[in-house]
């Protein structure tokens, strides 16, 4: 049976980080897809004026506060690339390969914005100081601890996105802090718009998202993922979650007659080659309804793992409802 890491691993994997956790299996499928992260509800297209501001709350009950308007911004995670995108910011600085997709700044100009060396569990401080941000945005479970080190030099504001919900207000939080209510207003508006269409029509496909570098791959489940928390609008979704005991294999897989497969393959550690075609050397895989019908996507893992704003997640429903058709 090939195993698949747990919840808890998704963020490392999507991290780049070498290695993975795998656990026991033969749990039972858990509840399908619903509740707040996998929430079926008519998406509301209302959106509400922002307004200025210079200080906030964020995640870790952190007040951050500004005295004008941020115009350097270093990026640790590409929730902040892709806000800073949607508001018409260039970071000065960022931690990930977003932005050198073509929905985003494209490789021409994403080359022109510094990468911040160490790595994402652990970019170097120095480097981040070196370009006098006036704001430092990142991943609260996983930059929080660098808060102390740039205190007194720079501003950190820490985010945690669990839903499309909390991404929307971050874009939000964030276009009252840079002054670009507007631009704000326009990002949520289009992507609130393009979700409302998709779940006008939802598949009656099953689809699934699955991740990794070899045969030791996670599933994405919308109870700890913001992308996959989209699906139960668009289409039928096996599970919500396991929790961080359980386990997927492609025995289980198989039992939920998956009709679309998105792959995201995460290149790392010298692993090279698509996380589908290593799959495919076990024999269980060419027995799945997607695979036999030729519905197995292979998708940029920056923009579907990674992104998790409006612009990645606008980009995510145009492949997605493609697919599904």
């Amino acid at each position: 049976m090939l195993r698949a890491p747990s919840r808890f691993v998704r963020s490392w994997l999507t991290a780049a980080v070498v290695g993975s956790v795998l656990v026991g299996c033969g749990s039972t499928p858990d509840e399908p897809a619903s509740g707040k992260a996998g929430s079926t509800a008519k998406t509301d297209v209302t959106v509400e004026p922002i307004k200025a501001a210079t200080e906030l709350t964020d995640v870790n009950g952190v007040k951050v506060s500004l005295e004008k308007q941020p115009k350097r911004i270093v990026c640790l995670f590409a929730l902040c690339d892709d806000i800073l995108t949607e508001l018409g910011v260039v970071p000065t600085a960022t931690n990930g390969a977003l932005l050198a997709h073509p929905g985003f700044l494209g490789e021409d100009k994403a080359r022109k914005v510094d990468v911040i060396p160490g790595g994402f569990i652990a970019p170097e401080v120095e480097a981040i100081l070196s370009h006098k941000p006036d704001l430092v945005i990142g991943l609260g479970d996983t930059h929080g601890k660098l808060a102390p080190a740039l205190k007194g030099a720079t501003t950190f504001w820490a985010m945690q996105p669990e839903t499309w919900e909390d991404s929307v207000g971050y874009l939000r939080d964030a276009a009252a802090l840079t002054g670009r209510t507007a631009e704000g207003e326009k990002a949520e508006r289009a992507f609130r718009t393009k979700l409302a269409e998709a779940e006008k029509a939802p598949s009656g496909k099953t689809a699934l998202i699955i991740y990794g570098s070899d045969e030791n791959f996670g599933v994405a489940t919308p109870d700890g993922d913001v992308t996959a928390g989209l699906f139960p609008k668009l289409a039928k979704y096996p599970w919500k979650s396991r929790g961080v005991e359980g386990s997927y294999s492609l025995e289980e897989i198989l039992a939920q007659d998956v009709d679309v497969l998105f792959v995201e393959t995460m290149s790392f550690g010298g692993a090279d080659g698509k996380l589908s075609e290593k799959l495919a050397k076990n024999p269980l895989w060419s027995k799945i309804p997607a695979v036999k019908n030729g519905d197995v996507h292979e998708v940029n893992s920056e923009v579907w793992a990674k992104g998790r704003g409006t612009r990645s997640m606008g980009i995510v429903l145009d492949e997605a409802t493609a697919a599904l058709r």
